[in-house]
């Protein structure tokens, strides 16, 4: 392979070409784009990840911790703002890192942010599945278990494969898959619905869950350290770097960049807005949930609806899991969305098949990458265990986080008179890779220096108490996967990607 066409770039000029001759209908505006970032952020990390932060790690403190991850999320979501704000595409940092690290790179990129997006919203679908089982329980329809669990488990550290199917997380991802096909801008009106909805039941938990505080549930506030991560300052820092992560959806506004009807202006206003009202909402309800509740019993998968049972209003707990249903419901979309956008994008570039960037006649959307992947979603939704996926969705979101704040620094550096309808302020950039590196490689590091030390630090961050090894399923799926995107891009991508082997004008 030759240099020159692993390390060639797309120059900006050319981005704002595609843009302004793009085929995808541009019928997003702020208030569409905002509310998608909610849909997004406001999820599984709310009613899951919130709760077991507080219980191992911060305690009450976890307050403290989401506006940490909330900072390090503005200064990556500021680099997005900017850099979309210039190139309104929808492949987002695959886009970015084509323009200032090279094709190769920008493959790279593009291909973990499928795994990223796909494994997130599977994961979110298996999580759906759970509460609608739940749901349909309190009527009396009880789904049974090989139907609603995965075919392949982890048992006692090794893998199974059982006489089932998690026929409904399949079902969930199938009709986000069938909403997508249909259009954006129904997709979206079904979006801020949802987000409504779930919005509502999240502000219905905070005022109701308040008059059911006790103060004495926040004494002491931040509990005193007990060894490694657990409580403390420490502990703080590091829910911080967990809760990361239950952000991670505002990357899912800038791919609508090439929908957004005034991208310039919209996008910055999408991230950021998203980002914001998150961060408070995420900060009031871990008030209530460690004020009702004593924090070392959060730490469980519903840790909502064990402060919900703890205000003895059964019929609130109802309310709950329809907010719990309808939230993931608009993740799954979001997530769903996004990686069909950058699968759109990667193919326009050639170095997918051009099946999947061609846009219906009737719903102008991409509807044949968007079928496909959907498919995939579903059958990884029914049969994996995706929890041993975890690690590889939070270090893909990391990767492309600090790719993005980079890229701003890139482009900063070479092209400095370039137009920048949006500017990340000064040190947002820096500021924003020392983040991403510290929560990407944070776990790794403190793996190494716990088994320097012969002490586990880590405290069970991984899973259960002591367990510091990542999972060696996770990895060899991950390194399989990386496997077939280096065939991928070496017998196709290579050969036809567009910028390389450019096409006789029509």
């Amino acid at each position: 392979m030759a240099n020159g066409q692993l390390f060639a770039k797309k120059s900006v000029a050319q981005i704002q070409a595609e843009f302004n001759k793009g085929e995808l209908k541009r019928t997003l505006g702020p208030l569409n784009l905002v509310s998608l970032g909610v849909g997004a952020i406001i999820g599984a990390g709310i009613f899951v990840m919130t709760g077991q932060a507080a219980a191992d790690f911060a305690g009450p403190a976890v307050m403290l911790s989401f506006i940490v991850a909330g900072f390090a999320c503005a200064f990556a979501g500021l680099c997005y703002a900017e850099l979309a704000s210039t190139m309104p595409v929808s492949g987002s940092a695959y886009s970015y890192s084509y323009v200032t690290l090279g094709e190769v790179f920008a493959w790279s990129m593009g291909w973990l942010l499928l795994l990223e997006y796909g494994v997130a919203a599977s994961t979110v679908a298996v999580g759906w599945s759970g509460y609608v089982v739940s749901f349909l329980k309190d009527f009396g329809i009880l789904v049974p278990q090989t139907m609603a669990q995965s075919t392949v488990q982890l048992v006692d550290g090794k893998l199974e494969v059982l006489p089932q199917i998690n026929l409904i997380a399949s079902l969930g991802i199938l009709i986000v898959t069938g909403l997508l096909v249909v259009g954006v801008s129904e997709s979206a009106q079904v979006n801020n619905i949802i987000v409504l909805i779930k919005v509502a039941v999240l502000l219905a938990f905070i005022a109701i869950g308040f008059t059911y505080v006790n103060p004495a549930n926040w004494q002491p506030f931040i509990p005193e350290n007990t060894g490694g991560f657990h409580y403390g300052w420490e502990g703080v820092l590091r829910a911080a770097s967990i809760i990361f992560f239950a952000y991670v959806g505002f990357e899912a506004v800038s791919t609508a960049a090439g929908e957004a009807r005034n991208p310039q202006k919209d996008i910055p206003v999408g991230i950021l807005g998203s980002l914001f009202i998150c961060t408070i909402i995420y900060m009031a309800v871990a008030a209530v949930m460690t004020g009702v509740v004593p924090y070392k019993q959060l730490g469980v998968p519903d840790p909502i609806a064990v402060a919900v049972d703890a205000m003895g209003l059964p019929w609130f707990s109802f309310l709950v899991k329809i907010g719990a249903i309808t939230g993931l419901s608009s993740v799954m979309l979001v997530l769903c969305y996004a990686q069909t956008r950058v699968f759109y994008q990667m193919s326009k570039d050639g170095l997918l098949p051009q099946v999947f960037s061609r846009v219906h006649p009737q719903f102008r959307t991409p509807a044949s990458g968007t079928v496909v992947l959907g498919v995939v979603i579903a059958i990884a939704a029914s049969i994996l265990p995706l929890r041993v996926l975890g690690d590889l969705v939070s270090l893909g979101t990391a990767l492309a986080f600090t790719i993005v704040c980079v890229s701003v620094m890139y482009l900063r550096a070479h092209n400095p008179d370039l137009a920048r309808p949006f500017r990340a302020p000064f040190g947002a950039p820096t500021l924003g890779v020392i983040f991403c590196v510290l929560f990407m490689m944070g776990p790794i590091l403190l793996d190494i220096v716990s088994k320097a030390i012969g002490y586990d630090v880590l405290g069970g961050m991984m899973g259960s108490p002591g367990e510091v090894d990542r999972d060696p399923v996770a990895l060899g799926i991950l390194v399989g996967y990386i496997i077939l995107g280096v065939l991928i891009y070496a017998f196709y991508g290579y050969k036809n990607s567009k910028i390389s082997h450019p096409q006789p004008a029509e």
